[in-house]
């Protein structure tokens, strides 16, 4: 089985009104304000995971500044994982600074089949700055949930791009160590996280967390999964595209290259996913 832990959609409408999106989401406008930036739609994805050869995917969603937002693309997200439920798994979006109204949304989630929150991106949502205690209350409800959390990361060196931001190793640590005992996946390779376990101290900070591939080919030559491997094990590492923005195939020949062993091979392209999400 492979699983892709990775992936986008978004409700047909923000393509057909893209700039009435643009214009009300600044994260929204930074990525996709270009009308080249493909805006993928479920049937896009199961598309792609049908001509790919991939069995389930993992839908995340983006930290929309505004609850109604994530409301509405919480509902396309639950909508598709109600039609596809032996294909997508679903994580949610929330607001941090609407407090009661975003604990509701979580909750409203949890009971129509959400796996868990994320992309987090804690730079877009002001919790860089000292004042992350005010998503505690979320985190809470997620842990008793068995929730997972997906977070953004970025590499505080090398290249610009659209996406990166300001969720670099040192921040990811602080939110891993507040919260211990929840799962937590790094998105794209954690901004380089998993080179600094080679410090005691952080190896046993990442007794919860993972790493996924997402957009490796833009960031990585491919030895970047036999170096992870190496320093936090195989079974930390999930397979992740960032579908649209890069096919899932083109990553998968990247680990390919490597002839890391059918075992290892396995674990990365499905076998980790299926242990988290309990299949």
């Amino acid at each position: 089985m492979i699983v892709d832990f990775h992936t986008h959609i978004f409700p047909p409408r923000f393509n057909e009104y893209r700039e009435e999106y643009v214009a009300r989401d600044p994260l929204f406008a930074r990525i996709y304000a270009k009308p080249n930036a493909k805006i993928a739609s479920c049937e896009d994805l199961i598309a792609i995971m049908d001509e790919e050869g991939i069995d389930r995917s993992v839908i995340l969603n983006a930290n929309w500044s505004s609850l109604e937002l994530c409301q509405e693309t919480n509902d396309h997200i639950m909508e598709s994982i109600s039609r596809y439920p032996d294909r997508l798994v679903g994580f949610c979006s929330l607001p941090p600074k609407a407090e009661e109204a975003a604990i509701a949304e979580l909750e409203r989630c949890i009971r129509g089949g959400i796996r868990g929150i994320g992309e987090l991106r804690p730079d877009f949502q002001g919790l860089v700055r000292g004042d992350e205690a005010v998503m505690d209350p979320i985190f809470e409800v997620a842990l008793r949930h068995r929730l997972m959390l997906l977070v953004h990361a970025s590499e505080p060196v090398g290249h610009e791009y659209a996406g990166k931001q300001k969720i670099t190793p040192d921040v990811l640590e602080k939110l891993i160590n507040r919260f211990p005992d929840m799962t937590i996946i790094c998105a794209h390779w954690g901004g380089g996280l998993p080179f600094y376990a080679l410090m005691p101290e952080v190896a046993e900070a990442l007794k919860n967390v993972f790493f996924d591939s997402s957009a490796s080919p833009y960031l990585y030559r491919p030895e970047i999964f036999r170096h992870v491997a190496e320093i936090v094990g195989v079974e930390k590492i999930l397979f992740g595209s960032d579908y649209p923005l890069i096919s899932p195939s083109r990553i998968i020949k990247q680990l390919r290259s490597l002839d890391m062993g059918e075992e290892a091979e396995a674990l990365i392209l499905g076998g980790n996913a299926r242990r988290l999400l309990g299949w």
